[in-house]
């Protein structure tokens, strides 16, 4: 973890954090518990969610597999994007929870090397790689692939073989084979638009054994099907894990203070080097649309609005969930409000103005000017876009940090990232 720095964090930041007083704040135990515990039951409740709508998703796959056509395969479509809805949300529960790190990268790992898994346009994507020998492996096309000196059967495609031996096969982090983004490419195929209009267009045939489109559209449908039973086996682990007397529950909840600080820590770098820095600053340096988070969807919007949805409902304790029931209760923002109440009011204040800059970023997006589209070098007005969204993560994270000082907590630091950091290393 990085240490976040503070030359960052903005002008409004440092002066929230001057006028902080040097003392933790005078609260008692037992109110700190009962913010962790609904910080727990809010966990437990997003991660339900995502599970429910990967089954959406499954059900939805079925359809496409037994009638591949244009409905079913936007109905596909629909399902996934509606299941990134409830996820996206839950994405703040990491950094502060080492037992949701370990496992994330089982469904949300990005980007990926898509020749991997299946047939790719070899002049937009490129014929090899020195870095990743499985870079046009094309698994669904193949009985075996060879690396690391030896030769593996792919033959039968599972859940085992997805996950045991693919992902991140030969220790590459970009052979993601499981996923939220493996469906995705799956759905979708490839978007070639680059920082143009479009986005991914499989065709249904991809997916029709009788009238077959991509070639090998049996072990397609496998690796489709594989894929979300593999997802929704994921989710049900992390929905376990936060059940009454399990693993991450007790572990955010056995300290009151280091709960707070879990909290804390999550929404800081989540805010700063992760959403700010390596998913929308990195991408907007470089103009690359290979940096964008949802890229064969062209969905980025959304999972960055998401991102930050999530991270209001933490800080205020308050997450409404797919059938419309809220979770609720004592509050992080309780907390800092009885420590230093005009913090309170800066922070409240901070996440209204990202999540209007997200509101603006969303509204180009489904007005016609997708997230790729803003990435472009020749587009100032999505570019400045994406900026005004960056801009007020960076000073989200500092009241953040400013609320680290306010409660007296032991944070090691937020999740840093070059771009922000040393913008000069990345170009």
């Amino acid at each position: 973890m990085r240490i976040f720095p503070t030359a960052a964090l903005g002008t409004t930041a440092l002066i929230l954090a001057a006028a902080l007083p040097a003392a933790a704040a005078d609260r008692s135990s037992a109110d700190r518990s009962s913010v962790v515990e609904t910080y727990a039951d809010i966990a437990q409740a997003m991660y339900e969610d995502s599970l429910i709508a990967a089954h959406d998703l499954r059900a939805a796959v079925a359809a496409l597999v037994e009638a591949p056509s244009a409905a079913t395969l936007a109905r596909a479509r629909g399902a996934w994007l509606a299941a990134r809805v409830p996820y996206q949300q839950s994405e703040v529960y990491r950094f502060g929870n080492p037992l949701v790190d370990e496992w994330e990268g089982k469904v949300n790992a990005w980007p990926l090397d898509e020749g991997l898994i299946d047939y790719v346009d070899l002049g937009a994507y490129g014929f090899e790689s020195d870095e990743n020998l499985l870079f046009t492996a094309n698994v669904i096309a193949s009985d075996s692939i060879t690396f690391g000196g030896q030769t593996i059967d792919v033959s039968a495609i599972t859940p085992d073989l997805l996950a045991g031996t693919l992902h991140e096969a030969d220790n590459i982090e970009a052979n993601v084979a499981t996923g939220y983004h493996a469906v995705e490419f799956l759905l979708w195929g490839q978007d070639l638009n680059g920082t143009g209009p479009g986005a991914g267009d499989r065709p249904a045939t991809d997916f029709d054994i009788a009238g077959c489109t991509g070639g090998a559209c049996d072990r397609r449908i496998d690796y489709l099907i594989a894929a979300t039973d593999l997802l929704i086996t994921d989710l049900e682990e992390i929905v376990a894990l936060w059940a009454p007397g399990a693993a991450a529950r007790a572990a955010v909840t056995a300290d009151a203070d280091a709960g707070l600080a879990a909290i804390v820590t999550g929404l800081g770098s989540l805010s700063y080097g992760e959403l700010a820095g390596e998913r929308m600053q990195l991408g907007l340096l470089l103009h690359d649309p290979e940096e964008e988070h949802d890229c064969f969807a062209d969905n980025t919007h959304n999972s960055h609005y998401y991102n930050q949805v999530g991270m209001r409902a933490i800080y205020t304790a308050t997450y409404q969930r797919l059938d419309g029931s809220v979770v609720t209760g004592p509050s992080f923002a309780d907390v800092v409000a009885d420590a230093d109440p005009a913090l309170d009011t800066a922070i409240r204040a901070h996440l209204a103005q990202t999540l209007s800059a997200m509101d603006v970023m969303v509204a180009a997006a489904e007005g016609g000017m997708a997230y790729d589209q803003m990435l472009g070098e020749d587009n100032p007005v999505g570019n400045a876009i994406l900026q005004d969204v960056i801009d007020t993560l960076i000073v989200q994270a500092g009241s953040f940090e400013a609320a680290v000082a306010a409660l007296g907590l032991r944070v090691d630091g937020f999740e840093g990232s070059d771009s922000l950091d040393d913008p000069a290393s990345v170009l």
